[in-house]
């Protein structure tokens, strides 16, 4: 009997395309995509996302594995169009850090710094906190299922060799950065009024007794006031990030 082998090239070929794209956006996405993540987990999960996808979309890919030029450079493209997916999921989560900054110094905790698991850098304390509990959230309420939508829906809004438009990722990168920054702000609301009637009321006391030291009865008041305001908004700025997050995550899975 003759086992014909012929096909296996040109699969190995699509195999590694596809994974150029899966791989890419899984380095990129909050949550499974941190440096504090194995890599070996990492690597695992986009392995069994390429093979998932790749007996959906295998015939989308049209390879001559004559020429290596063509190969490489839908390659390219392939990790471009991960590299869009992923960095939206990334910048559409950095909201949370803009509300933990401006939580933070209005709290008086804003020289209070951490290393961020999510980013492995340098964050605020509650910038932090806030990111990790948002992470949490996506995958308690299944949102994280979207991703993988999204992956399998790209292959509908982005052909396997064609190059994406740049006018288009750039426009889809600018809505993404500045939707995050006005949610970062609308979550962080309640603190900026708060930190503003806060301010005026320790000016009014210091008019009235200049010789109170009002440096240090209101900071120690304004982190006790602030951590209980956190207590009792959070819920509600947790519901609006999951619900923002949601229409992102929407947008790169739309068939979903």
């Amino acid at each position: 009997m003759k086992v014909d082998i012929s096909f296996l090239p040109a699969l190995a070929a699509a195999f590694l395309l596809v994974f150029g794209r899966v791989g890419t956006m899984i380095m990129l996405l909050p949550g499974v995509g941190e440096l504090s993540v194995p890599v070996r987990v990492r690597l695992t999960i986009a392995l069994l996302l390429t093979a998932i996808l790749l007996p959906l979309h295998r015939n989308a890919y049209t390879i001559d594995l004559k020429e290596l030029g063509p190969i490489i450079l839908m390659l390219g493209q392939e990790m471009l169009v991960g590299a869009i997916l992923g960095l939206t999921a990334r910048l559409a989560i950095s909201a949370l850090q803009v509300a933990g900054s401006v939580v933070a110094q209005q709290l008086g905790l804003g020289f209070v710094t951490a290393v961020d698991p999510t980013q492995n850098q340098q964050g605020m304390l509650v910038g932090n906190f806030l990111t990790v509990l948002g992470v949490t959230l996506i995958f308690a309420t299944d949102l994280h299922h979207l991703v993988i939508a999204g992956l399998n829906d790209s292959y509908t809004l982005f052909h396997p060799g064609e190059m994406p438009v740049t006018g288009d990722m750039a426009q889809l990168i600018t809505r993404t950065i500045g939707t995050a920054f006005k949610v970062g702000i609308q979550l962080s609301a309640p603190f900026l009024v708060f930190g503003l009637l806060f301010n005026i009321g320790l000016g009014v006391l210091s008019r009235l007794m200049p010789q109170m030291q009002v440096f240090f009865i209101g900071l120690p008041l304004s982190i006790i006031l602030g951590l209980l305001l956190l207590l009792l908004v959070i819920g509600a700025m947790m519901g609006i990030f999951v619900g923002y997050i949601e229409n992102v995550l929407g947008q790169i899975a739309p068939h979903s």
